[in-house]
């Protein structure tokens, strides 16, 4: 997948998770859900996607991506939202829905970048190629004896 198609996946299941997650449990403005899917979008594709994912692996990179959203609905849910207790289920169910579609974007995006890599990475001798020269001229030097 392209990192346009990432970020425009990423955008879409954050406004579906938001929207699920703040709409069934208070009034949230369509403004608010947008805000808050821009901001996880962001944050999630430049911290968690490029840096975290390579470096600790696709279990460790859901959980932050799940943190992120948890930590970004409840503290500024708390600032901009009125009730407590709604929204610690709302940050729940948002985190839990963005966590469940990044699991799908993460396998996707990130078997895609290993089979570039591979061909990048590919060499295009055999690995046995040294040792066979190594031996062809251990044979030379006994025939000229």
């Amino acid at each position: 997948m392209s990192n346009f198609t990432i970020v425009l996946i990423k955008f879409i299941s954050c406004i579906i998770a938001f929207a699920i997650g703040l709409d069934l449990f208070f009034d949230a403005t369509i403004v608010d859900v947008i805000s808050f899917s821009l901001f996880v979008t962001i944050v999630s594709y430049m911290f968690v996607d490029k840096i975290l994912l390579n470096h600790i692996g696709n279990s460790a990179a859901i959980m932050a991506d799940f943190l992120l959203t948890y930590l970004s609905v409840w503290i500024f849910g708390n600032i901009l939202l009125d009730n407590y207790m709604q929204i610690a289920w709302g940050s729940i169910i948002s985190a839990i829905v963005f966590t469940l579609s990044e699991v799908f974007v993460h396998r996707f995006s990130h078997t895609h970048e290993r089979l570039n890599n591979e061909r990048i990475n590919m060499n295009g001798r055999f690995a046995y190629g040294t040792e066979f020269a190594e031996e062809q001229n251990i044979l030379d030097k006994d025939k000229k004896k």
